[in-house]
C-alpha cells in the first residue's frame, strides 16, 4: 500500500492514523483521494470525507463527501455518491453499501448512459432509470432495478416493478433483448420478444419468438460459433399460418392464372453462413438457403436471407500477389411474390450452377519484356425449366421473344491468353502492341422444349437464320491488337492540363457460329455501350459471346488539375468495324447487342466529362450519341454537394425505347435526394425518384433522426407507386413507416409498417 499525505497523525489510544490534506491511497489496484482519511486499526475501516474519489481496479469512479470502506475496498457505505464506469456509464443515489466485493446496492438510484451536460450539470439526462434500489452484482454482471420508473427528457413515461440489465461492463450476457413490432398486410402486427443466450465465449444462442395477429407464431433459433481462423452460424424458423388465404391477390395475375397466392400451412426454412480462413492465402466459405416455398424468409422477414435474389453457395478462393483462385457451387433463388401467367413463376426458372471456376495468373517476371495474363473460366448450368420471355401484349416488334435460359444442361471451359508491352518514343508516344489467344469448348444438352423455342426463333422472318443445335461446339480466337496514346502536358503556375489522343486497332477473324442460334448465353446478357468500355478489347461482359472482326477504337482523353483544389476530366471517343461480321449485330438467344451503339459499323459516340471541388461540389454526365443525328440514346447525369451540414444529390437517367427487351418507350428518371443537420444533435433527409414519361412519382421518402452518446431515434415514412396503370384505372401505393430507437446499454427497439392503400 502507498499512502501520500501532508500530515499524518497517530492516536495510540484509539488504535488510529489519520492522514490529513491531499490524501492518496493506493493498494491492490484501488486508489482512494480525498482530503481526510482516518483508519480504524481494530475494525480495518477507513473513513474518507472531503471530495472524495475511489478508482477501483476496474476503473469505475465513485464520489462522495464521505464514504465508510474496509481495508481492502471489498465491502462499505457511502452516502450521497455519483458512480463513473469505464464504459461512460452513471449511477447516482442516496447512499450505498457494497458487500462481499460484489454487491453494490443503491438506495433511491438513479441510472444512466448519458453524460451529465457541462453547462448546465444540474439538468435532467435525455434518458434515465430512477428505481428505489439498484443492485449491482459485480460477479454475475447484472444490474436489477426493484421499483423503478423510466425517465425521458425528465418526464416519466413507464413504471418497471422489477427488471434487470447486463452489466455495462458486459459485451455478452444471457436474458431477453429489447422487443420489436412489425407489421405487414398479409402477416397483421407482429411482436418480436428475443432471448439471448451467451453460452460460452466462442459460442451463443438467439431464440426468437413473433405472435402475429393474422397469421400467429413464429418460432426462429440462430447458433452462432466463431473459431480463431473463422466463424459459422445455424438459423432455423417456421410458423403455423392461420390464414394462407391473405396472399392471394385478388387484383393480380394470381387471380388470373387462377393460381393460389400460397396454399401452404407450415412455412419454414433453414439457413447456415460461414467463412474460414484455411492460411493467409485461401477462404473456405458457404451461404446456404433451405426453405419450404419461395419467399418465406423474404416475406417474414427473417435477418440475413430476406433479400430478394438469394444466392446459395459454396466456395473456395484464393488470392496470392496478382493470382486469383476462384471454385464456387451456387444456387440462385428469387424470392418473389407476383406469377404471370404468359411465362409463370421466374424463381421456377433460376439455375443451379455447378460450378463456376475462374483462375487468373500473372507471371511476376515479364515475358518477352512484356506482361503475359493467363485466364481460366468454367462453367457448369443445370436448369430444370425454360426460361423462355415472350413480348408483353401490345408489343409491335415479334423480336423481343427471347430465351434467356435453356431447359437442360450446358457447361463451357474457356482459356485465354494475353501479353502486352508497353514503348514510350522519345516523343512521349506510347506504343502498346498486344498479343491474345482465346479457346473453349461448350457441352450443351437441352431438352425438347428448348430446342423448339430456338427453332420458333430462328424462324422468325424478322431474324431469319438457322438455329445451329448440336451437343458441343468448339470456338477459337487469335488477336493481334496495337494501342498507341499521346499524352501531352500543358501546365501552367495554377493548373496543369493533360489531352491524350487514343487509338486501338484489333485484327481478329470472324467468331465461329456467330450467325446461327444455338449456343446458351448465360453469362453475356448485361450489356451496356458507353465510354468506360470504349478501349475494352472484347466489350462483352461474359465469356459466353466473344467479338471476332477487326475493329477500331477512337477517342481523346484530358484531365486537369488547378492549384485551387478543382479537378476535371473527360473522355470523348467512337469505334469502328473494320473488316468481317459485327458480333454486336449478329443473332443472340437474348439480343445481347441490340441497341448497344455497337450494331452499325460505325458505332454511337460516346463521351463523359466530371469535376470536382474542393467544397464538396462535384458532377459527372455520360451519354451516347447516335453516329449520324447526334441524338441522345442513353444518358446519365449527376450533381452532388457534400458538407458537414448538408449534402444533396441530383441524378436524370435516360434510356432510348428499347422494344427487342420488352420497353416499348423511352425512360425518363430524376432523383433528388438531401440530408441536412439541422442542430448538432438533429438531422433531416429524403429522397424523390419520379418517372417522367409516366408522370408518376414513383418512389419518396423523408425522415429525421437523432443521435448523441446515449441515444438516438430514427423516422422514416416512404411510398412507391407502380408507375404502370393497371386496367381498371386503379393506382397500388404501398406505404412504409418505420422508425428505431437505441438506448445505449438498454437496448435497440424499432418497427416497420407496410400497408397497400388503395385510392
Amino acid at each position: 500500500m502507498l499512502l501520500e499525505a501532508d500530515t499524518l497523525v497517530y492516536d495510540n489510544d484509539a488504535n488510529t492514523v489519520t492522514a490529513v490534506g491531499g490524501v492518496q491511497i493506493d493498494y491492490g489496484g484501488n486508489r482512494l483521494v480525498a482530503q481526510r482519511v482516518t483508519y480504524d486499526r481494530k475494525t480495518s475501516r477507513l473513513i474518507a470525507s472531503g471530495n472524495v474519489e475511489i478508482v477501483d481496479s476496474s476503473g469505475t469512479r465513485i464520489f462522495s463527501d464521505e464514504i465508510d470502506i474496509t481495508d481492502d475496498f471489498a465491502d462499505g457505505f457511502v452516502n450521497a455518491l455519483r458512480v463513473e464506469t469505464v464504459d461512460k456509464t452513471y449511477f447516482a443515489a442516496e447512499s450505498a453499501e457494497r458487500k462481499g466485493g460484489r454487491l453494490t446496492t443503491f438506495n433511491n438510484g438513479v441510472y444512466t448512459a448519458c453524460e451529465p451536460c457541462e453547462e448546465k450539470p444540474d439538468q435532467a439526462p435525455i434518458w434515465r432509470i430512477k428505481a428505489r434500489k439498484i443492485i449491482w452484482d459485480g460477479k454475475a454482471k447484472t444490474v436489477r432495478f426493484e421499483n423503478s420508473r423510466f425517465e425521458f427528457f425528465g418526464f416519466p413515461l413507464a413504471f418497471l416493478p422489477s427488471f434487470e440489465i447486463a452489466d455495462p461492463t458486459v459485451k455478452r450476457k444471457s436474458g431477453f433483448l429489447f422487443p420489436g413490432i412489425k407489421y405487414k398486410s398479409e402477416l397483421g402486427v407482429g411482436v418480436s420478444i428475443p432471448y439471448y443466450l451467451a453460452l460460452s465465449p466462442t459460442y451463443d444462442l438467439t431464440l426468437t419468438g413473433t405472435g402475429y395477429t393474422k397469421q400467429g407464431f413464429l418460432g426462429e433459433a440462430e447458433w452462432r460459433q466463431r473459431f480463431n481462423n473463422g466463424e459459422y452460424s445455424l438459423k432455423i424458423a417456421g410458423i403455423h399460418q392461420n390464414d394462407p388465404d391473405a396472399f392471394i391477390d385478388e387484383t393480380g395475375p394470381n387471380v388470373d392464372s387462377g393460381r393460389p397466392g400460397d396454399p401452404n400451412k407450415f412455412r419454414g426454412m433453414f439457413g447456415t453462413q460461414g467463412r474460414f480462413d484455411i492460411n493467409p492465402r485461401w477462404v473456405f466459405g458457404w451461404d446456404v438457403l433451405v426453405q419450404t416455398d419461395k419467399n418465406f424468409s423474404r416475406t417474414y422477414e427473417i435477418e440475413g436471407y430476406n433479400d430478394y435474389v438469394h444466392r446459395s453457395e459454396i466456395y473456395l478462393t484464393g488470392l496470392h500477389d496478382r493470382n486469383f483462385f476462384d471454385l464456387r457451387g451456387m444456387y440462385f433463388q428469387l424470392q418473389e411474390d407476383a406469377f404471370d401467367s404468359n411465362s409463370g413463376s421466374a424463381a421456377e426458372k433460376q439455375p443451379w450452377v455447378l460450378p463456376s471456376f475462374d483462375y487468373s495468373y500473372t507471371p511476376d517476371a515479364p515475358v518477352a519484356g512484356g506482361e503475359l495474363n493467363i485466364d481460366i473460366n468454367s462453367r457448369s448450368v443445370l436448369r430444370s425449366k425454360l426460361d423462355q420471355v415472350f413480348p408483353p401484349s401490345g408489343t409491335p416488334d415479334p423480336k423481343s421473344t427471347i430465351v434467356r435460359g435453356i431447359e437442360g444442361d450446358s457447361a463451357r471451359l474457356t482459356a485465354e491468353a494475353e501479353w502486352k508491352r508497353s514503348y514510350i518514343t522519345d516523343g512521349g508516344l506510347v506504343v502498346t502492341p498486344l498479343l491474345a489467344f482465346q479457346a473453349d469448348t461448350t457441352y450443351v444438352s437441352q431438352s425438347d422444349r428448348s430446342i423448339k423455342a430456338i427453332n420458333d426463333m430462328a424462324r422468325d422472318p424478322d431474324i431469319g437464320v438457322a438455329a445451329d443445335i448440336r451437343s458441343a461446339y468448339y470456338r477459337a480466337m487469335a488477336t493481334a491488337g496495337l494501342e498507341l496514346r499521346w499524352p501531352v502536358l500543358f501546365s501552367t503556375t495554377s493548373a496543369t492540363h493533360v489531352l491524350e489522343p487514343m487509338a486501338q486497332v484489333f485484327a481478329r477473324p470472324d467468331a465461329r457460329y456467330e450467325e446461327t442460334l444455338g449456343i446458351p448465353n448465360e453469362d453475356a446478357q448485361s450489356f451496356v455501350f458507353d465510354a468506360s468500355t470504349l478501349f475494352e478489347r472484347d466489350k462483352f461482359s461474359g465469356y459466353d459471346r466473344i467479338e471476332g472482326g477487326s475493329r477500331a477504337n477512337l477517342g481523346l482523353r484530358y484531365s486537369g488539375s488547378f492549384g485551387n483544389g478543382w479537378a476535371t476530366n473527360a473522355l470523348f471517343g467512337q469505334s469502328y468495324q473494320l473488316a468481317g461480321d459485327n458480333p454486336f449485330a449478329a443473332p443472340d438467344l437474348v439480343n445481347a447487342g441490340a441497341y448497344s451503339g455497337l450494331d452499325t459499323e460505325t458505332s454511337d459516340y460516346v463521351g463523359l466529362a466530371g469535376f470536382t471541388a474542393p467544397n464538396g461540389l462535384s458532377a459527372s454526365v455520360s451519354a451516347r450519341f447516335d453516329e449520324q443525328t447526334f441524338e441522345i440514346r442513353r444518358a446519365e447525369t449527376k450533381i452532388g454537394y457534400f458538407s458537414a451540414p448538408l449534402s444533396l444529390t441530383a441524378q436524370y437517367a435516360f434510356v432510348q425505347a428499347q422494344p427487342l427487351y420488352g420497353f416499348s418507350e423511352d425512360r425518363r428518371e430524376v432523383t433528388l435526394a438531401a440530408s441536412s443537420r439541422v442542430h448538432e444533435n438533429w438531422r433531416a433527409f429524403g429522397s424523390g425518384t419520379y418517372d417522367l414519361e409516366a408522370g408518376v412519382l414513383v418512389r419518396n421518402s423523408v425522415g429525421f433522426a437523432y443521435d448523441d452518446e446515449c441515444f438516438s431515434y430514427t423516422m422514416t415514412w416512404s411510398t412507391k407507386r407502380d408507375n404502370d396503370q393497371v386496367v381498371s384505372n386503379r393506382e397500388d401505393d404501398e406505404h412504409s413507416i418505420g422508425f428505431n430507437i437505441s438506448f445505449r446499454t438498454l437496448g435497440d427497439f424499432g418497427s416497420t409498417t407496410s400497408e397497400i392503400i388503395e385510392q
